[in-house]
C-alpha cells in the first residue's frame, strides 16, 4: 500500500506555523501542472485566516487554518469529479512534504480565490501543520464496495483497499467498483453530499495503487 495513503488523515486543528517557501514552491508547481492538463483553476491561498474565521468554521471545530487550497473549475458534475481526482493529488503531495489537510465542503467562509465567469468554487482543502496528525476513519469492507472475488487479479484487490482509505464526505463511502472483462469501473452508489467529488478522490486512490484506470 502506498505509504502516503495510509498515513494521511483529516486534520482540523493546526499550528500557527507558516509553510516554508520551498514547500509552497512544490505545491504551486504541482497546481500549475494540474491546471494546465485538467482545465481546472485550482489556487492555493497562503497566510489567509479569514476563510476559516467564521461561525461555521468554528462549529466545524477548525482552528488556526491560515492556508487552504481552493478547488475552482467549470460548472458541472464533471468538474466536481475532476476536482476530487486532482485535489487528492495535492493532498497526498502535501502529506509527502510534511503537511496536513482536510477536505471542507461547507464549514468555511468566503475564499480569496479568483473565480472567473462560468466557474465556481467546488470545494476547499484546509492546509498546514496539524496540531495532531489525525486518526483513521471507520471503513466499510471490500465486499461492501465492490464485486470482488478471490479469482480476480491481486492488483484489483489492492486498488480496492486503497479506495477504502479515500476521504469521503462524512465518511459515507457511496461508491461501487465492478470488474468486467479485465477492466475495472467505479460509480456512485446511493445519494449523499459531494458524491461526485468523492468519486474523483476514490478513483485516484484506486489508480495510484492498482496502476490501472477505472472507467
Amino acid at each position: 500500500m502506498n505509504a502516503l495513503i495510509e498515513l494521511r488523515h483529516s486534520v482540523r486543528q493546526y499550528l500557527i506555523k507558516p509553510i516554508e517557501a520551498y514547500k509552497r514552491d512544490v505545491l504551486d508547481q504541482l497546481t500549475a501542472s494540474i491546471n494546465e492538463k485538467s482545465g481546472l483553476h485550482i489556487q492555493i491561498c497562503y497566510d489567509e485566516p479569514d476563510c476559516f474565521n467564521t461561525a461555521l468554521a468554528h462549529y466545524g471545530k477548525f482552528t488556526n487554518v491560515n492556508n487552504y487550497i481552493a478547488i475552482v473549475g467549470p460548472k458541472g458534475k464533471e468538474a466536481e469529479e475532476q476536482g476530487g481526482y486532482y485535489g487528492e493529488q495535492l493532498v497526498l503531495k502535501a502529506q509527502e512534504i510534511g503537511l496536513n489537510t482536510c477536505w471542507v465542503a461547507l464549514t468555511h467562509g468566503k475564499t480569496k480565490a479568483a473565480i472567473n465567469k462560468n466557474e465556481r468554487l467546488i470545494i476547499v482543502i484546509a492546509l498546514g501543520y496539524g496540531a495532531l496528525k489525525g486518526i483513521p476513519h471507520h471503513s466499510r469492507t471490500i465486499q461492501d464496495i465492490s464485486d470482488y472475488s478471490p479469482s480476480m487479479p491481486e492488483w484489483y484487490r489492492d486498488g480496492l483497499k486503497a479506495a477504502l482509505l479515500a476521504p469521503t464526505a462524512v465518511n459515507q463511502q457511496k461508491f461501487y467498483f465492478t470488474f468486467n472483462n479485465g477492466s475495472p469501473a467505479v460509480r456512485i452508489k446511493g445519494i449523499g453530499a459531494c458524491t461526485h467529488i468523492d468519486l474523483g478522490i476514490v478513483r485516484y486512490h484506486f489508480e495510484l495503487e492498482s496502476h490501472h484506470p477505472a472507467a
